[in-house]
């Protein structure tokens, strides 16, 4: 781990972030655990400490651009299929040094990754509630923004959130190269307000600010 988290930090200010000296210890302690439990679990096939920083960390880092500002004043946020923790640990580990009351919820339905995100929740001191629940299955969510990285199709995500959740506020989705293609699919069968941003990290994909949706009668 040449360098801790200096290229995190370098990529951080075209966000205006800048990191605490804890924040970096954080991070490095989320790093470790993540490679750590890599060699009995398949938590992510991106494990070099460089990549980590750029495409893990900094890549959630970036929905930044997106959140409304009123929402960390005192605002639930929650990650469904939360994986590995990103972006909600990531985003919580932001939150915490920022002094933001801001509570995370991650749904994760894998035991083991559960027992992961527990085990950082618990070392790094995270507002942070780790709920080993299929998303799927569940009714009557609140949340004031929704957040979800490498999950599910995005129709299926507008499934869960019209039909589990009594109450959100925004989405927000971290979408590939085929996004554009896929919100023009959805459209012709839900309604709903967005705007996208052109993702720092790759040319090819958008991080997309959700409201609204409703499906088509």
């Amino acid at each position: 781990m040449s360098n801790d988290t200096e290229l995190l930090s370098r990529m951080l200010c075209v966000l205006d972030i800048s990191l605490s000296p804890k924040q970096s210890d954080d991070f490095q302690k989320y790093y470790s655990e993540l490679f750590a439990w890599n060699k009995k679990f398949n938590l992510t096939r991106i494990l070099d400490y460089s990549d980590v920083q750029a495409l893990h960390f900094f890549d959630s880092l970036t929905i930044v651009r997106a959140l409304n500002l009123e929402l960390l004043k005192n605002g639930q946020f929650l990650d469904i299929g939360s994986g590995a923790g990103f972006p909600g640990i990531v985003l919580s580990l932001l939150f915490r040094e920022k002094k933001y009351p801001i509570r995370m919820d991650l749904y994760e339905k894998s035991p083991k990754k559960c027992q992961f995100l527990l085990k950082v929740v618990k070392e790094l001191d995270l507002n942070v509630s780790v709920l080993e629940k299929n998303v799927f299955e569940q009714k009557n969510l609140e949340a004031d923004t929704i957040v979800a990285r490498a999950f599910k199709p995005i129709q299926s995500i507008f499934e869960i959130v019209t039909k589990n959740f009594k109450n959100f506020k925004n989405l927000i989705l971290f979408l590939g190269k085929n996004g554009k293609q896929t919100l023009l699919d959805a459209s012709k069968v839900w309604e709903f307000e967005y705007k996208e941003r052109k993702s720092i990290t790759s040319d090819d994909s958008l991080i997309i600010e959700i409201k609204k949706i409703r499906k088509k009668i």
